[in-house]
């Protein structure tokens, strides 16, 4: 008995049913419309986010023997075969198999001779930035002036092994990574049509996996009805993606706000018959505090099908608003360190006992053996010292408040900071390539966990993945939470530090080529001797 995979048989169609990519949809729709195509597509993206998808549905669109715009009927034998992968006007090429020159002169011969059936003949080549260098040289002149019945439609998971001389030749369309709710409503949308009953959490947990990839996440869906039998239940969902179950999380953000070290690390200990990663653990408490943080900043905020509203309602009330930040940020970078730790048992109960030791003002941090430490007296001063000997006690649970309650001023400035991107560029922890891409960059804004940024296009090369990367990190570090950066690349050349540090360095040389021009001594040797200064010469101090 044959099965299609949800991810085959659920690929879209038609630009409508696709999902999160509407600044791509709308420029090919335009195009399509007013019969403005061109020549040559690069679509790039991660991988599952619609680059072959769109590239098949824009093929549809130029040879759909009913409709020639942005909707194909679907009905025609030409969509129907296109949609069958048996289109003879649709030549797919996977690059990664086909790499040596002559493959793509071989690939190449047939591009002169008329398409078959439809109006175009339309060459789609996956993962073209495996070509080899000898095949980018192939292909340059017949991407640039192809003959008119012929389209290029590229697509690749990684756009900067790509020569500029190909990028120069193609409009270029970056595919986003698909938010966790755009993946779960689409998900819940499938499963409805399918008639298969399933749990909100289990989706949303399938959702968070998938990383972005709705292709991803629709093959981990087929993997979780084969391994639950047909059911898509949370139970079965954490037990395939061996996660730690949230009530087990709730369980200790509530001893945490209860404050009791003995029974907080009792649980902990307990955690052991479920082999737990300790590290994913560590994980969904910092998810867990973050929609925590959120409730007591956004009251109307009500959480998703992982938290609901009265888990972080009660949590909220009981925890107060500083300790959730350093309990945050203690869990994050308890995380980061695990792998330093003895054991990563051990190091997971430390991060525990360290959110305790360290509460700010309460008074009431408690060591590993359960006792209170005792509180700085109301009536001294914020900076003053205690007696010489009070190194732990009094003296050290006071350092501790003062040093959590600076801490977590200091994580409030930064976040309200970046809109100055300049300033926040100068108090970056990041070097070489990261630093130069975050120059030509502007700041646009921020939506929950994601930074934007604009980037100037003539520097689009240093947008790679990698140094994506640890700009988000580095930001993360700076900001004290856990953010992810998109780069888009800005209609016109936006206003960077770059650019603010080239006119500063421009305005220093005019200034120094007036003091010049008005120098005393200059002036007499112009007027005696007809000299003249090179403008190339001219350093300011």
């Amino acid at each position: 008995m044959s099965y299609t995979a949800l991810a085959r048989k659920w690929r879209p169609k038609r630009f409508e049913e696709l999902t999160g990519q509407e600044h791509v949809l709308q420029a090919l729709s335009n195009a399509l419309a007013t019969n403005r195509v061109h020549h040559a597509f690069l679509f790039t993206g991660t991988r599952g986010v619609g680059k072959t998808t769109i590239a098949r549905i824009l093929a549809k669109c130029l040879n759909c023997e009913v409709s020639a715009g942005p909707a194909p009927c679907g009905q025609c034998a030409t969509c129907r075969e296109i949609d069958e992968g048996r289109f003879v006007d649709l030549i797919e090429v996977d690059a990664a198999s086909r790499t040596k020159v002559d493959d793509t002169r071989e690939l190449l011969e047939n591009v002169q001779y008329a398409p078959t059936r439809g109006r175009y003949k339309v060459y789609l080549i996956d993962e073209v930035h495996m070509l080899s260098a000898h095949s980018f040289n192939a292909l340059l002149k017949t991407l640039e002036e192809p003959p008119p019945h012929v389209k290029f439609l590229l697509a690749t998971t990684d756009p900067q092994k790509l020569p500029v001389t190909v990028l120069s030749r193609c409009l270029q369309f970056n595919l986003k990574r698909l938010s966790v709710p755009l993946i779960a409503a689409r998900i819940k949308t499938i499963l409805e049509a399918e008639g298969i009953t399933f749990e909100s959490a289990a989706v949303q947990l399938v959702a968070e996996a998938a990383d972005g990839s709705m292709r991803d996440g629709l093959s981990l869906l087929d993997q979780l009805l084969a391994f639950g039998g047909g059911k898509v239940a949370e139970d079965e969902a954490r037990a395939m993606l061996a996660t730690v179950d949230r009530r087990q999380v709730a369980r200790l953000a509530g001893l945490l706000a209860d404050g009791d070290a003995a029974a907080l690390l009792g649980y902990a200990q307990s955690l052991e018959e479920w082999a737990p990663d300790h590290g994913e653990v560590l994980d969904a408490l910092a998810t867990l505090l973050v929609r925590v943080a959120l409730k007591q900043t956004l009251p109307a905020y009500e959480g998703d099908d992982l938290h609901p509203t009265a888990l972080l309602d009660d949590l909220a009330a009981r925890i107060p608003p500083e300790d959730v930040q350093l309990y945050y940020q203690t869990a994050i970078l308890g995380r980061r360190d695990l792998a330093w730790a003895p054991d990563a048992r051990s190091g997971f109960e430390m991060t525990l006992l360290r959110m305790l030791a360290f509460r700010p003002g309460s008074g009431e941090g408690a060591s590993a053996s359960g006792a209170a430490a005792p509180t700085r007296s109301a009536a001294a001063p914020a900076g003053s010292s205690t007696a010489s000997g009070a190194v732990s006690g009094a003296g050290a649970g006071a350092g501790a408040s003062a040093g959590a309650a600076a801490a977590a001023a200091a994580r409030s400035g930064p976040r309200a900071a970046l809109e100055d991107w300049s300033a926040t560029l100068s108090q970056l922890e990041v070097g070489g390539a990261a630093r130069q891409l975050a120059s030509h960059c502007a700041y646009r804004g921020r939506e929950g966990a994601t930074l934007r940024l604009a980037l100037d296009p003539a520097q689009q090369t240093l947008r790679t993945p990698a140094l994506v990367e640890k700009l988000s990190q580095a930001l993360s570090r700076h900001l004290g939470e856990t953010v992810r950066v998109e780069i888009e690349l800005a209609q016109a050349a936006p206003d960077t530090p770059a650019r603010a540090v080239e006119r500063d360095a421009e305005a220093k040389l005019d200034a120094a080529r007036r003091s010049l021009d008005e120098d005393p001594a200059v002036r007499a040797f112009r007027d005696k001797f007809g000299a003249t200064v090179k403008p190339d010469s001219i350093r300011p101090n």
